[in-house]
């Protein structure tokens, strides 16, 4: 099992002898840890004592020779499985979440709650794979990988991960709900639209054209970035972009203004027949599928458990330090101090998103737009486009050309998201909001950052040695690839000039770290209150986040950006369909800070895209194992604390 080897054996009736317990492995003429944790896992219904030192005798490698043949084999029966699942998955996803797919039908919502993996590890304890794996490759704690990985070879660490494959037997049934749930709150958020043509000032007037639709918290958010740089009407807008994200997180919005366009709705005053907790609905819809898999998962019996130390591989502590340790430092109040100069003016709790530090800052967001709907119509121009912008970043062309064609481009209903290959027969699925104009600047700015995952994705999944150690320490690892490539989004549109490092881009990253971390640490407090409160209902949900929120803002937000008691931070959607997810992104944007500040040294264009490719081969060790291998350090706020000391003294 996770992070200790079980020392207890399950009970297992033994009819023919009378006992009540039995060792399962006495008797047996040889021991190891994988059997061990194998017979911790066997129950009455897998069969006898003696069935299971059956399986151990015939299936037990006792040489490194045979143990890697079944590893082999093992590993393309997972490649298969986890392969042919997916693309069902895709299949089945497509009315949900593309736009080229038609309308969903009644069925298709159905369907997208639909998982084909639910019954997976249920038959491979039946057929007893699962536990011919586990005999041979026994899991190993993180504590272990960090210690003892350090000098582990690629096969070793590649069966540790085989390892980590079958540690629970949660039953179907509930892995079936928690997928339902799942996918119930992605479409919720999916289709949460605000037709800002509809919305009006208390004089009665309109600030946005007919036909602007953003989502919710993604493009409302993005707006009110842009907003910046207009100086005549930018503050206005923004100010209402800020109420109607407070109304999001307290459930005060009309049912009639979300989604639809007819409803004239007044930001400021009208709260009438708001909708229904839904929200918060979602959220606890979730939290209880994940409490249902608790029982199931001793060494970790908590879904917040299961996501930071088996999923993140970071414990929950550690990242709060860290977080703390940032949001709480000298340099926000340096920062904001350059950001109050630059606007002229006190500063508004929205200004937590104050995008002045980037270079697209100074310039006009409709001339971007212009460019980026002449050059990407529709999806299939940004594929075509998307050898040329690996050759940007320093791919040689047929390189450039083969990682691309591992990558299609979708449109979605939702904001976007990259759809990572599950195996080497399936591509990687880069989905962005397109309109039926062309891809504005905004869709632009978040396909150049699913192109980053993707491209990440296709490089720890075709490029990588053993199937096993596809993909990254954690999703905050795939972030920090994201970001990378979104830095440079004005590099790679024609005749574009790369970004220079300065005190500006420091600046940048460091107010985006303290920005997502308040949000995050928000999230992660939310989910505490959730597990002290098993059976509260969604209106005590939305009061409890609207607690939190206004704590952690009092505490870390209100002494820089003012307006006590502001729930801002408890406006993101992945709050709502991804749950605990959070916490990666500025745990991606630390990496992705250690990646800049190794990268840079690679000022050759060519040299730059082999490092990177370089540290994304890596593959799946654990997140303290991986950054050692690709700059040489452990995560750590240090390096960018460092920094924007330097700029601001």
């Amino acid at each position: 099992m996770r992070n200790k080897i079980l020392c207890v054996l399950c009970v297992v009736l033994c009819m023919a002898c009378g006992k009540k317990e039995m060792n399962l492995t006495e008797g047996l003429e040889f021991q190891s840890r994988g059997i061990d944790q194998a017979a911790a896992l066997w129950t009455a219904e897998d069969g006898s004592k003696e069935d299971f030192q059956n399986l151990v005798r015939a299936y037990y490698c006792q040489t490194d020779s045979e143990r890697w043949v079944l590893f082999e084999s093992l590993s393309r029966i997972l490649e298969r499985c986890n392969e042919s699942a997916d693309m069902l998955t895709v299949e089945l996803l497509k009315p949900t979440q593309l736009t080229n797919a038609g309308e969903p039908t009644a069925a298709d919502w159905i369907m997208s709650g639909y998982s084909p993996m639910a019954h997976f590890s249920d038959d491979l304890f039946a057929n007893k794979i699962a536990f011919i794996t586990v005999i041979n490759f026994p899991h190993y704690s993180l504590e272990e990988k960090n210690s003892l990985g350090k000098d582990w070879s690629r096969q070793e660490w590649a069966m540790a991960r085989l390892g980590d494959v079958f540690t629970t037997r949660v039953p179907a049934d509930v892995n079936a709900r928690l997928a339902q749930a799942q996918a119930d709150a992605e479409n919720y958020i999916a289709d949460y639209n605000i037709y800002m043509g509809s919305l009006r000032t208390e004089d009665d007037r309109q600030l946005w054209p007919e036909d602007k639709v953003l989502l919710s918290h993604w493009n409302l958010r993005d707006e009110l970035k842009a907003l910046y740089a207009d100086t005549a009407a930018g503050q206005e807008k923004q100010e209402m972009i800020y109420q109607i994200m407070q109304h999001i997180v307290c459930q005060q919005i009309p049912q009639a203004a979300i989604n639809q366009g007819d409803y004239l709705w007044k930001p400021y005053s009208d709260t009438l027949n708001p909708e229904p907790y839904t929200r918060y609905e979602r959220i606890l819809a979730t939290a209880h599928a994940l409490m249902e898999e608790d029982r199931y998962c001793p060494s970790a019996p908590t879904g917040i458990q299961r996501n930071f130390e088996e999923g993140m591989e970071i414990p929950a502590q550690e990242i709060d330090s860290l977080f703390r340790a940032l949001v709480g430092s000298e340099q926000v109040k340096q920062v904001a101090a350059v950001i109050r100069a630059r606007l002229g003016r006190e500063l508004r709790p929205y200004d937590i998103w104050y995008d002045g530090f980037k270079t697209r800052a100074t310039l006009n967001e409709d001339e971007l737009s212009e460019q980026t709907r002449r050059l990407y119509p529709d999806a299939e121009a940004f594929a075509k486009d998307m050898p040329r912008l690996l050759e940007c970043l320093g791919f040689l062309g047929e390189e450039a050309r083969k990682i691309a064609e591992h990558i299609v481009v979708e449109p979605a209903r939702g904001s976007g998201h990259a759809w990572p290959c599950m195996g080497r027969q399936e591509p990687a699925r880069l989905r962005t909001r397109i309109a039926p104009s062309g891809m504005d600047y905004k869709g632009y700015n978040i396909a150049v950052h699913e192109f980053g995952h993707c491209v990440e994705q296709v490089l720890d999944m075709y490029e990588i040695d053993h199937y096993m150690l596809s993909g990254v320490p954690n999703t905050a690892y795939t972030e920090a690839s994201a970001f990378l490539w979104q830095h440079r989004d004005l590099q790679l549109m024609p005749n574009g000039q790369k970004p220079m490092a300065n005190s500006n881009e420091v600046l940048d990253q460091f107010w985006s770290m303290y920005e997502i971390m308040g949000v995050s640490l928000v999230d992660m407090q939310m989910w505490q209150w959730i597990y002290a409160h098993p059976d509260a209902t969604p209106k005590q949900l939305c009061e409890a986040t609207v607690g939190i929120a206004r704590e952690v803002w009092n505490q870390y937000y209100e002494p820089v950006l003012g307006e006590r008691d502001c729930v801002l931070l408890a406006v993101y959607s992945h709050m709502v369909n991804a749950p605990m997810y959070l916490p990666n992104y500025p745990l991606g944007h630390i990496v992705q800070y250690q990646l800049e500040e190794h990268l840079a040294k690679f000022t050759d264009p060519h040299a730059f895209a082999e490092e990177y490719a370089r540290i994304y081969r890596l593959g799946r060790l654990t997140p303290q194992q991986w950054l050692i291998r690709a700059v040489g350090a452990e995560p750590s706020i240090d390096p960018i604390l460092r920094a924007v000391k330097q700029v601001c003294n």
